[in-house]
């Protein structure tokens, strides 16, 4: 698991590292000589064989070493993707990746943490599983896997459908989500101010409190500068995009072979039209066409002001969606925000723990790859945590180039009585990497030197007695 946590490699990589290139046989107490490509394969299936009980275990004693009360779980969904076909895989599935891969089959992990990042339960399910289908063997678990009482459930917009919201209040869960509808026939509380809150890219952010008669839910309305300039941005290229295939369908009829028959005309722009749903609807578009011929003349649109006006206005405009009674909107959407915590997890163990991509062949193999990742990630999270809580919020990779600052330096050499005689000693950390340890409260060396001597093995005299016999006659 340190080796997973420090440097992410197969199994054969792995061993060569620990032997060559770490001190981790000395913070183990583990013989180098032991450690070999299969005995570490067989440990992590060993180690996925316990996931159940690590998972309980690790998550109450997490609880227990920070004061943690899991009041706020976070619960999301990404994927990884495979290198290789994987055709008899159980697992590996073609689906939508959020790498962009869609050549390769995918697994998705789904995980639940605290908003202190701390994982506490996972699960491995086929690359096509539909996002909302995973939350019923989620919600079974938590009661196991957290503290017991009442807890905010933070979903995404993809999980959170009507049938898993019942099914969170059924447990006795309060949700809190992103609506996936957007409302329409709503009103704002009355008597209840808006509120403007300033991110830390000195955005801000407008909070208003709205009702409706449909459902009695608490919404509310969440106006974002940064999401309003991304959906202008894909707005205005969808609008280019749709204008230019009008173009081409325009100029095909004035061209000689172009297609020219109304019927078709409209086809085209039909397609058009279901190529690029978000922006046709505030097109009116007209097509002039000869009676005796059947054939179009000209094609001409322009954008409904109305219709446009109030695309604008709803541009960077969302709704959060929760059962919890709260006075205040603030709290609403800085309990919504903590959903952040998991989405960093998900980034350090797929680029910083190399979760991605999944080289295995069989799916065990795969599961204990993934479940090993899962455990590195608590030994990253666990010294994150106090680093944090410390004012030291650098990502993983960053600490570990700062404790690579620190080296073993090995020195061998033969005496005059044929011994080897090995030495390793530990160099003094640098300002940065002891500011680490003392937070860590750990000892600033983890051994000052150590020796080793290992004698000449004496050679054994052997005799060939055919050969004796041919030399003796």
């Amino acid at each position: 698991m340190i080796s997973r946590a420090v440097y992410p490699a197969s199994e054969l990589k792995t061993t060569r590292w620990i032997k060559e290139n770490s001190a981790v046989c000395e913070l183990t107490g583990y013989a180098p000589d032991k450690v070999t490509k299969d005995r570490l394969y067989q440990s992590a299936l060993q180690l996925y064989g316990a996931k159940d009980a690590l998972e309980k275990h690790l998550s109450r004693r997490t609880n227990e070493l920070f004061d943690l009360e899991d009041k706020i779980i976070l619960y999301d969904l990404t994927n990884t993707y495979f290198e290789g076909e994987k055709r008899n895989s159980q697992l590996a599935k073609f689906g939508r990746s959020k790498e962009k891969r869609s050549d390769a089959r995918l697994v998705v992990l789904a995980l639940v943490v605290n908003i202190e990042g701390f994982i506490k339960y996972s699960s491995v399910l086929e690359g096509n599983i539909a996002d909302s289908a995973t939350l019923s063997a989620m919600i079974e678990k938590l009661a196991s896997h957290t503290c017991p009482g009442p807890a905010v459930v933070v979903l995404d917009a993809g999980i959170a459908t009507e049938e898993n919201l019942r099914l969170i209040q059924s447990k006795g869960y309060k949700y809190l989500c992103v609506s996936r509808t957007r409302l329409k026939d709503y009103s704002y509380v009355p008597g209840r101010l808006t509120t403007l809150l300033d991110t830390k890219s000195n955005k801000t952010i407008r909070l208003r409190s709205v009702i409706t008669e449909k459902n009695t839910d608490y919404y509310l309305e969440v106006k974002s500068p940064s999401k309003e300039q991304k959906e202008e941005g894909m707005k205005l290229q969808f609008e280019k995009r749709f204008e230019e295939e009008l173009q081409k369908i325009r100029a095909a009829l004035h061209s000689k072979g172009g297609i020219k028959q109304t019927d078709k005309v409209h086809q085209r722009i039909g397609r058009a039209k279901e190529k690029y749903p978000s922006v046709q609807r505030y097109y009116e578009i007209t097509v002039c066409s000869e009676a005796k011929t059947g054939l179009a003349t000209e094609l001409a649109w322009e954008k409904d002001p109305q219709k446009h006006q109030e695309k604008n206005e709803s541009l960077g405009i969302y709704f959060l969606r929760t059962n919890l009674d709260v006075q205040e909107e603030y709290v609403v959407w800085n309990i919504y925000n903590t959903i952040r915590e998991i989405e960093g997890a998900f980034r350090t163990l797929k680029s910083d723990l190399d979760l991605r991509p999944i080289y295995h062949k069989n799916d065990d193999a795969t599961m204990a790859h993934l479940h090993l990742g899962i455990l590195a990630y608590w030994l990253v999270n666990t010294v994150r945590y106090q680093l944090k809580s410390n004012g030291i919020k650098s990502c993983w990779s960053e600490i570990v180039r700062i404790g690579n600052t620190q080296k073993v330096i090995t020195t061998s050499g033969t005496n005059t009585y044929d011994k080897i005689i090995t030495t390793r000693k530990c160099t003094v950390p640098n300002a940065n990497l002891k500011q680490i340890y003392d937070i860590l409260q750990t000892k600033h060396q983890p051994f000052t030197k150590r020796k080793s001597v290992v004698h000449k093995l004496e050679s054994k005299k052997t005799e060939n007695t055919e050969k004796q016999k041919l030399l003796t006659g």
